[in-house]
């Protein structure tokens, strides 16, 4: 089968037109933090979702409000507590006395873009509730199913320096996320210009540039993005690498590696490879594209075992020894 990348080219250079105005837009309200607009474009055109860890202050919200706004999309932000209820995030039924019915009110969930705020800080029933609207993208209130609105973009941060009082999220369940972003401080200069702009009398705000239409026709852009067989095998030996390192010459890593990534690693890697060659507006993948975002796939889908920690080793540090050792086409 010959693929005409030429035509492929094209068609992706008209279909990413709107990255470009999108990021202008987003850059007038974040200052730097290009990774993590990346990493948002990413979830958003690969239909995934993103887990960010970052301390308290470096625009996490700010982030995806952000983004709701450049594309006049609904956006709702779910503060996580030790008291919610799955209830308060999908809604319950609620009795009518006037014509004694009982009806369905929706909760916050019914939205394009959800913030789920710290979400280590609620109980297991609420995250397993948010877990499963996100995967089958439907909601089950009283006997009656809701499917949600697209695009659908969940969010979720958690707050790395306070573990008091906290529900960690399951392995498995963080599994759900296509992506887990860590966000580090803002360098000097990009710190002086966020407090010039936060303490300006008039502080810029994002207005629509592009609709949820663009970005679903984008979505299925993205599928058309053409990608070799050798790009296809590089991607199969990164993951196999995080079970079986001794099969890569790795013996060194396998006493660390408790277990690594499972077919969802690859599939979200091939996918968010796609991504990453259509927001630079080119119609195949090239290996730098599956580097750039691996970490973001992989980081938690790697589990370290007690030996790894003994050393101080992280899945961070085991993905880029896999990284320098797996061979590149």
């Amino acid at each position: 089968m010959s693929v005409d990348i030429q035509e492929i080219n094209e068609k992706v250079q008209q279909q990413s037109a709107f990255i470009d105005l999108l990021r202008t837009e987003i850059a007038k309200v974040i200052i730097g933090q290009k990774d993590m607009v990346n990493r948002l474009l990413v979830g958003l055109l690969g239909n995934g979702h993103i887990l960010l860890e970052g301390v308290p202050g470096l625009a996490k919200t700010t982030a995806i409000k952000t983004l709701a706004s450049c594309m006049d999309a609904q956006f709702h932000r779910i503060q996580f507590t030790p008291d919610l209820l799955p209830a308060d995030l999908i809604g319950t039924m609620i009795y009518n006395q006037k014509n004694g019915e009982f009806q369905t009110k929706q909760g916050p969930i019914f939205a394009n873009f959800i913030l789920a705020d710290e979400i280590n800080r609620s109980p297991a029933k609420v995250q397993s509730a948010l877990l499963e609207a996100m995967q089958e993208r439907q909601v089950t209130i009283g006997e009656e199913t809701f499917r949600l609105k697209e695009p659908f973009l969940v969010m979720a941060t958690q707050n790395p320096i306070e573990q008091e009082g906290t529900y960690p999220l399951p392995e498995a369940q963080v599994d759900r996320f296509m992506l887990k972003v860590i966000i580090d401080y803002p360098s000097r200069e990009e710190e002086l210009e966020i407090m010039r702009q936060q303490i300006a009398s008039a502080i810029p705000v994002a207005t629509p540039v592009v609709s949820t239409e663009d970005i679903i026709r984008a979505r299925e852009a993205v599928h058309i993005v053409y990608m070799d067989e050798k790009i296809e095998k590089y991607i199969l030996d990164l993951v196999l690498a995080t079970r079986k390192p001794e099969d890569f010459g790795m013996e060194n890593l396998k006493p660390y590696i408790s277990y690594g990534g499972s077919p969802r690693a690859s599939i979200n890697l091939a996918l968010a490879g796609k991504v990453m060659a259509f927001i630079n507006r080119r119609g195949y993948v090239i290996p730098e594209d599956i580097r750039a975002i691996a970490y973001d796939v992989l980081r938690h889908r790697v589990a370290v075992t007690y030996e790894a920690e003994a050393e101080e080793l992280t899945s961070e540090s085991i993905i880029q020894e896999i990284l320098n050792t797996v061979e590149v086409p």
